[in-house]
C-alpha cells in the first residue's frame, strides 16, 4: 500500500484538530463567560465585597473540583486509547468506573460541607462581610457537586470517543440556563448573591441530566456488571493514572488559592483587582484548552493505534495552533484590556488599580501556551507521572519567586511569580517530550 504523502497527512491533521478543537472552544468559551457574567452582575451591586465574595467562593469550588479534575482528564486519555484500539468493552468500563468515583466524592463533599467551608475561609483570611457572603454562596452551590463531577466524567469520556460536540451543546444549554436564571433571580426576585448561586445550581443539574440522556441515546454501551468495573487490572490502571493527575492538581490548586489569598491580605480592593484580572487568564485558558482537548483525544487515539508518525505530526501542529492563539490573545489584551475591565465592573477605584497590572496580563498567553498544549498531549498519552513532575517544579518556582519578589514589588511580584510558574510548566514538558516518553 502506498504511503500517504506528508502534506496530505498534515492537512488531515489540521482538519482533525479543528474538528475537535472548535466545538471544545465553544464549550470552553462559555465557561469563562459564565464567570464573567457572575462577576459582571456582582460588579454592579454597589460594593467591592460582592466581587470579593464571588472570587473567594469561586476559588473554594475551584479547589474542591480541580482536585478531582482527573475524573475528566483520566477518562479522556484512557477512553481515547481504548477508542484507538477499538476496545469497546473497555470504553464502557472506564465510563462506569469514573461515574462511580464521581458520585462517591460528591457525596463526601456534601456531608462535610460545613467543616470544608470553615476551613477554606479560615485559610483565606478575608474580612467578615466577604466571609459571610462567600459562605452563603458555598452553602448553596455545594449541592451541585454530583452534577458537576458527573459532567466532568461525561465530558472527558465523550472527548475520548472523539466527540466534542455533545459537551459543546450541553455547555451552551447550561450557560444559557445559568445566565437566564441568575438574571431573573437577582433582578426579578431581588435575591442578590443568593440568586446568582441558585441560578448556577439549577443549571448544573439540568446540564448533567441532559448529558446523561444524550450519551445514552448516542452510544450503545456494552453491558458491564460490577465484576467488570471492579476488575483489578482495570482499577490499577484507572487509579495509577488518576493519582498522578490528582497530585498534580493539588499543586495547581495550591498556586491558585495562594494567589487569591495574597490578594485578599492586601485588602478588598486589591482582592477585587486580582479577581477581575484573573478573568483574563480564565478566558485565555479555557479558549486554549480547546486545542489541549484536541491533543488529548488525538494523541490518545494514535497511541492506541501505535501510529508514531501521526502522533509526531499532530504534536507539531498543536504547538503551532497554540502559539497562534497566544499571539491573538496578547494583541486583544494589549488594545482592549481597559475596555474589558470597564465592562466587568463599574467600581472606578478597582478598574483604575487593575489597569496598573494589565502589562502582566498581556504576557500571560505567550508565557502559558506551551503548558496547555503539552498538558493535553501528555494526558492523551497517560504519561501522567511526567505531568506531576513538571507541575511540582513549576509550583516550587512560583513560591520561591513569590517569597523573593512579593516583599519588594507587592502585587507586581505576585503576577511575575505567576508568569514564571506558567513558563516553567511549558519548558519542563518540552524538555521531557524529547526523551521518547510516549509508548508508541
Amino acid at each position: 500500500m502506498a504511503k500517504c504523502p506528508v502534506n496530505i497527512k498534515a492537512s488531515f491533521t489540521d482538519r482533525e484538530i479543528l474538528h475537535l478543537a472548535v466545538p471544545s472552544i465553544v464549550t470552553n468559551i462559555t465557561t469563562p463567560l459564565l464567570g464573567l457574567m457572575d462577576v459582571a452582575i456582582t460588579g454592579h451591586m454597589g460594593s467591592a465585597s460582592y466581587i470579593g465574595a464571588i472570587a473567594i467562593g469561586g476559588s473554594m469550588f475551584n479547589m474542591l473540583y480541580w482536585l478531582f479534575g482527573f475524573l475528566r482528564m483520566g477518562s479522556s486519555g484512557m477512553t481515547a486509547q481504548a477508542y484507538g484500539c477499538s476496545d469497546v468493552p473497555r470504553q464502557s468500563v472506564i465510563l462506569k468506573q469514573a461515574l462511580t468515583v464521581a458520585i462517591l466524592v460528591a457525596s463526601i463533599m456534601i456531608i462535610l460541607q460545613q467543616p470544608l467551608c470553615s476551613l477554606v475561609l479560615e485559610f483565606m483570611d478575608v474580612d467578615p462581610v466577604t466571609r459571610e457572603l462567600a459562605s452563603q454562596y458555598f452553602g448553596i452551590l455545594i449541592w451541585g457537586a454530583p452534577a458537576t463531577l458527573g459532567l466532568y466524567v461525561l465530558t472527558g469520556w465523550c472527548l475520548g470517543m472523539q466527540n466534542s460536540r455533545i459537551p459543546m451543546w450541553v455547555s451552551i444549554f447550561i450557560n444559557i440556563s445559568n445566565i437566564g436564571a441568575s438574571l431573573m433571580l437577582v433582578y426579578g426576585f431581588g435575591l442578590g448573591l443568593k440568586g446568582v448561586a441558585f441560578g448556577t445550581l439549577s443549571a448544573q443539574w439540568l446540564g448533567f441530566i441532559t448529558a446523561m440522556a444524550v450519551c445514552r441515546i448516542k452510544y450503545r454501551l456494552q453491558p458491564t456488571g460490577w465484576r467488570d468495573v471492579m476488575q483489578i487490572d482495570a482499577l490499577k490502571k484507572f487509579f495509577s493514572v488518576n493519582t498522578d493527575i490528582f497530585l498534580r492538581t493539588v499543586c495547581l490548586v495550591a498556586v491558585t488559592i495562594w494567589f487569591t489569598r495574597v490578594g485578599a491580605k492586601q485588602g478588598e480592593v486589591m482582592l477585587a483587582v486580582n479577581a477581575l484580572l484573573m478573568q483574563f487568564f480564565t478566558l485565555f485558558s479555557y479558549f486554549m484548552d480547546g486545542f489541549a482537548f484536541a491533543g488529548e483525544a488525538l494523541s490518545g487515539k494514535y497511541i492506541g493505534r501505535r501510529d508514531g508518525t501521526m502522533l509526531r505530526i499532530t504534536v507539531r501542529h498543536l504547538c503551532g495552533w497554540g502559539f497562534g492563539i497566544a499571539l491573538a490573545f496578547t494583541i486583544v489584551y494589549a488594545f482592549g484590556g481597559d475596555f474589558i475591565l470597564n465592562i466587568l465592573s463599574s467600581e472606578k477605584e478597582v478598574v483604575a488599580r487593575a489597569n496598573d497590572f494589565l502589562p502582566w496580563v498581556m504576557t500571560v498567553p505567550v508565557a502559558g501556551f506551551l503548558a496547555f498544549t503539552w498538558d493535553g498531549i501528555f494526558i492523551g498519552a497517560t504519561a501522567t507521572r511526567w505531568m506531576l513532575a513538571s507541575m511540582s517544579i513549576a509550583t516550587a518556582v512560583f513560591f520561591i519567586s513569590l517569597f523573593l519578589l512579593s516583599p519588594i514589588l507587592g502585587n507586581h511580584g505576585l503576577w511575575i511569580s505567576f508568569i514564571l510558574y506558567l513558563i516553567a510548566r511549558g519548558v519542563v514538558l518540552s524538555i521531557v517530550s524529547r526523551h521518547n516518553v510516549f509508548h508508541v
